[in-house]
């Protein structure tokens, strides 16, 4: 996929975030929402640790919205982020009347990883956004930085196999 310069910083935050998480003891995701001017809106990064697994970025950047955007605003912006969104995510964004998705590296990508490393499956089926939120635009994965993420998730289950 190709992506403009700007679209490319804002997924190197995305990067930046994963890695804040993983230094952090959280599985390595971040996520950024850009408004439709190109205004950095928000940001988060996985916080999973605690125990509570709806704590992913893109489920809290689409919370964010809701409680400081118009819908308007929602839908001209878009979600960059290292990772393709999960069901449960998706679905909040869907929901929330957020835009477009850009992301690193693909459900599809990151499930061949899991299973590489001997990560049991997760609890709930790892679909395409499209499945579940079928008039949301998606982009990705992104080529250039998805061996970043890949090296992230092998740092965070090193061992835990």
């Amino acid at each position: 996929m190709a992506v403009k310069d700007t679209e490319l910083t804002h997924l190197r935050r995305c990067v930046e975030l994963a890695a804040e998480a993983l230094e952090a003891g959280d599985e390595p995701f971040g996520s950024v929402l850009v408004g439709g001017d190109g205004t950095v809106l928000a940001e988060d990064r996985n916080r999973v640790a605690s125990g509570d697994r709806t704590r992913h970025p893109e489920f809290e950047l689409a919370r964010w919205s809701v409680d400081r955007l118009s819908p308007e605003e929602r839908a001209a912006a878009t979600v960059y982020t290292s990772g393709e969104h999960c069901p449960m995510c998706a679905a909040a964004h869907a929901w929330v009347g957020l835009g477009r998705i850009v992301y690193v590296a693909s459900s599809e990508q990151l499930g061949a990883w899991l299973a590489e490393l001997g990560v049991p499956e997760a609890p709930v089926r790892p679909l395409a956004v499209q499945e579940v939120a079928p008039g949301v635009t998606v982009e990705g994965p992104v080529p250039q930085l998805t061996e970043e993420i890949h090296a992230l998730h092998r740092r965070f289950h090193a061992g835990r196999a």
